[in-house]
């Protein structure tokens, strides 16, 4: 069946159809690459070999002024048109996608597949001819960082799962994965100067109720930021600090107040832990870490955490962060951490990350009249982890519930007095895994929110629109379907039977 040209999510900024252009896939048909976007093609055959049984062979640029050979899906790059930006013009000889970079060609090619049926995601060969719907297609993102967050502290997944998870996400032009990597439950990454925190704190018995073992090697962690970036994906790794640290302190009992290990925690409560600010030994710990995390990370962030630091005093907190910030600085970094660090002084280049329910946030908004850069992820629309409804599982309810239509039922540079659209850095969708036992329950949580979020995240502020967005998105379910990945069945959705 014939999409739509414009039937895709994120919205397209601008779609012209036309319907005598329609483009066929069959047997001849093959993929050209200029310079920088091979390894794009070889994603595009990849994802369509299966399903077509085509060869789809992958070779040179096939483009001559500007027309593209008969029968050629040519990738090209043209950086007049911008970060990640692309043009797509489908016509009866071929398809001509080209990108502001080669970010720009990925995200093309993301758009591309959604234009075919759903059967192109399944990976059973059908020797059948695939038509794409004619027109030209322009397109650009409202905001260069949209992310997801994986907690992998309260329940650990397996660079397996996390791989599996980040290739639904990239289907809707998300561009950064966010890892906290640390919690009072456990700690999930491999630091050689404190080698306890993953022996003590990273193996059995460790996640919520004792159910979510296991931690990354630097050798696992390395894998997942390259296969991130081979989707043009950056992995923000979270240390979370002051507070959630109960873990770090069961493994490093020189980091509490009187020098005493505390008892692990496997429950659900928050706020009980904190860093003592005023030993040096803290910041020798911070140091060390921060160090080895900025020599595993290519991208420009780390994320400090500084949420929830319910037992430091307002001057310890404040303390610590002016202290912490300038070694993430030092060790290369850009720092970023959850909204409450704004109550400090902030080093130029920090980014504020909301996450709360409440209408306005003082700090974040003289963060942002100081210049810096806002990420907004408010609970009650973006948080993957709360219900759907008052009867779904898994999920929590502290910040009410979300359904599909409130995940969508928002703008960024509404949500906060004071933090207007020239403040805002983006948009992320955590997912806490508290509640979460397997990669199954991960996609439920995640989808069909996620493309709500990808959607303001990407998609032009008048394009957003509740009817088209829910038309559009019941198209997804037969794509997820084939793909094998778990999704909640809202009743907001028309689902295709």
């Amino acid at each position: 069946m014939t999409r739509g040209l414009g039937d895709v999510i994120p919205a397209p900024g601008e779609v012209r159809p036309d319907a005598a252009a329609d483009f066929t896939i069959d047997s001849g048909t093959r993929i050209s690459a200029a310079a920088g976007t091979e390894h794009v093609a070889e994603h595009l055959a990849a994802a369509l070999r299966p399903a077509t049984g085509y060869d789809l062979p992958v070779g040179g640029a096939s483009l001559d002024a500007g027309a593209v050979a008969p029968g050629v899906i040519a990738l090209a790059v043209d950086a007049a048109l911008g970060s990640e930006a692309y043009r797509m013009e489908i016509s009866p000889g071929g398809i001509v996608l080209t990108g502001g970079d080669p970010a720009g060609v990925f995200y093309g090619v993301q758009t591309l597949r959604q234009l075919l049926p759903a059967e192109i995601y399944a990976g059973v060969p059908r020797r059948v001819t695939w038509t794409v719907p004619g027109g030209t297609i322009s397109d650009r993102p409202r905001f260069s960082y949209r992310s997801g967050m994986l907690d992998v502290a309260r329940h650990f997944f397996t660079v397996a799962e996390v791989k599996s998870y980040l290739d639904t996400l990239v289907q809707f032009k998300i561009n950064h994965l966010h890892l906290h990597l640390t919690d009072d439950q456990g700690w999930r990454i491999e630091i050689d100067s404190w080698p306890k925190l993953t022996a003590i704190s990273g193996g059995e018995g460790t996640g919520v109720d004792g159910a979510g073992p296991g931690f990354y090697t630097k050798a696992d962690y390395a894998e997942l930021v390259a296969y991130a970036a081979d989707r043009f994906v950056t992995i923000v790794p979270e240390i979370d600090m002051p507070g959630h640290v109960n873990a770090a302190q069961v493994a490093y009992p020189e980091l509490t107040t009187d020098g005493i290990a505390p008892e692990p925690r496997t429950d659900v409560e928050v706020g009980y832990s904190s860093l003592v600010a005023a030993k040096e030994e803290t910041y020798a710990f911070a140091d060390d870490i921060l160090r080895e995390i900025a020599a595993l990370t290519p991208g420009p962030y780390i994320h400090i955490g500084g949420d929830e630091a319910l037992v430091t005093t307002a001057e310890d907190y404040r303390t610590f962060i002016e202290r912490l910030l300038p070694l993430v600085v030092k060790h290369g970094k850009r720092p970023l951490g959850w909204h409450e660090m704004a109550s400090a002084d902030l080093p130029p280049t920090t980014i504020v990350q909301y996450w709360r329910i409440e209408a306005t946030d003082d700090g974040t908004a003289r963060a942002a009249a100081a210049g810096h850069k806002v990420i907004m992820s408010p609970a009650d629309h973006t948080y993957l982890d709360m219900k759907y409804a008052a009867d779904t599982t898994p999920g929590l309810d502290w910040a009410g519930l979300v359904s599909v239509e409130k995940a969508y039922a928002w703008d960024p540079a509404d949500r906060l007095p004071g933090v207007t659209e020239e403040s805002l850095l983006g948009v992320e969708a955590p997912l806490w895994s508290e509640t979460l036992r397997t990669l199954a329950d991960a996609q439920t949580m995640t989808f069909p929110r996620l493309p709500a979020i990808a959607e303001i995240g990407w998609s032009p502020r008048e394009t957003h629109n509740w009817e088209s967005f829910r038309t559009r998105l019941a198209a997804c379910a037969p794509r997820w379907q084939a793909q094998g990945v778990a999704f909640h069945p809202a009743p907001e959705i028309n689902w295709p039977h």
